[in-house]
């Protein structure tokens, strides 16, 4: 089996019904269709159970979100980098309507890595009734999956109860999942045998996926090194690079300083993997930061002036170009010296592991890493 796990979720205070602005639409979403020499995507849906016994799992993927993204950051299809999608949604949480069978899309497919990390944050366990069937179908129908065979579609669903509960068959979503292209992993929050006997197993072997079991109440290992407090430093300085835009802007910069200081507040190890992803290629925020924005092909004349931040509304064309590519220069400079100094963890920190008689149990993030990556690497990608 594998030996790692997934991201671990978050908790903050819900304790009435959750209340998330991306509710699940009434209607399946239309599918995107694939354009001829688009960038590969990697889409990676996580269904995670908040009933309350499940504090731990959610825990492990708060903290290990962005080592899961960078595992991502160095893969390459036909040459080309490819997107990196995420979407989070809750089930068995009795504080979600019985209507929609205890399951909340939390966050769409999206590359707005914070916004993922914010949602994490914010989840709690309540209940309740864990619907694994009813899960997967409601990914499948309200999310905005490629019709590019050659695209990584993922689904990883994590609990501890019997996949066979709720009024949709698992058996059939499964199936309905596969003949789509979108492979179904189920992590079990328990013992191998017990996830055989509660058709974990068997729910993974429908969908052409891996099953995994996890100790959802085992800490993630953390190593403190040398680099923690530089990178964090060099962190704060790409911040400054950033020239949010529109109204997203403003609400964009006030997310990701919460983020870095959620990922400080868990641990410098998760504030250090947290600097990787934001220096790595998977980080991407052209729909609020001009940088990217014009990185991604967006003309200047594009953007309402109206749209601008304060310093940038004096300036002519010209001027506001020049200002643009000197930020994305900084930004280009920060980054290199994060994944110089990141690499230079990474070798401390494998050093320091091997002095440590480490658990064999796994984890979320050890469990998700290593199962998908090894399913990109059989879809063609190449790390």
């Amino acid at each position: 089996m594998f030996r790692k796990t997934l991201l671990a979720a978050c908790a903050a205070a819900l304790t009435a019904a959750p209340c998330f602005a991306d509710s699940p639409p009434a209607e399946p979403q239309p599918v995107i269709e694939a354009k001829i020499g688009a960038e590969p995507k990697i889409q990676i849906a996580i269904l995670l159970d908040t009933s309350g016994s499940m504090d731990g799992l959610i825990n492990q993927t708060r903290e290990q979100l962005w080592r899961i993204v960078n595992t991502f950051a160095t893969a390459k299809k036909e040459g080309k980098r490819p997107r990196l999608e995420l979407a989070l949604y809750q089930y068995g949480n009795d504080s979600i309507s019985a209507d929609q069978h205890y399951v909340q899309r939390i966050v769409p497919l999206t590359t707005d890595l914070d916004k993922v990390s914010e949602a994490l944050f914010k989840l709690s366990t309540n209940g309740g009734n864990e619907y694994c069937g009813a899960a997967i179908s409601h990914a499948l129908g309200e999310l905005e999956w490629s019709k590019n065979p050659k695209d990584l579609k993922l689904i990883y669903i994590a609990g501890n109860e019997p996949f066979t509960q709720g009024p949709i068959s698992f058996r059939d979503s499964v199936k309905a999942s596969i003949g789509r292209g979108i492979v179904v992993n189920t992590i079990h929050a328990g013992t191998q045998q017990q996830g055989i006997s509660d058709s974990w197993a068997e729910a993974a072997k429908l969908a052409d996926g891996n099953f995994l079991f996890i100790d959802s109440n085992r800490a993630v290992a953390r190593v403190d090194a040398p680099q923690d407090a530089e990178l964090a430093r060099l962190s704060q300085e790409m911040n400054k690079t950033y020239i949010a835009y529109g109204g997203k802007g403003r609400e964009a910069v006030a997310r990701q300083e919460a983020q870095d200081k959620n990922a400080m507040g868990m641990s410098a190890s998760s504030m250090s993997t947290r600097a990787a992803a934001k220096a790595s290629p998977m980080y991407r925020n052209s729909d609020w930061d001009l940088v990217d924005a014009k990185k991604e092909g967006k003309p200047m004349k594009a953007i309402a002036a109206d749209e601008l931040p304060a310093e940038m509304k004096g300036m002519n064309e010209k001027e506001r170009e020049a200002f643009v590519e000197k930020k994305a220069a900084e930004r280009a400079q920060l980054q290199a010296q994060i994944a110089k100094v990141s690499a230079e963890r990474e070798a401390y920190v494998q050093n320091e592991l091997k002095k440590r008689a480490r658990d064999s149990s796994k984890t979320m993030d050890d469990a998700l890493i290593e199962s998908a990556r090894g399913q990109a690497e059989k879809a063609d990608f190449a790390f």
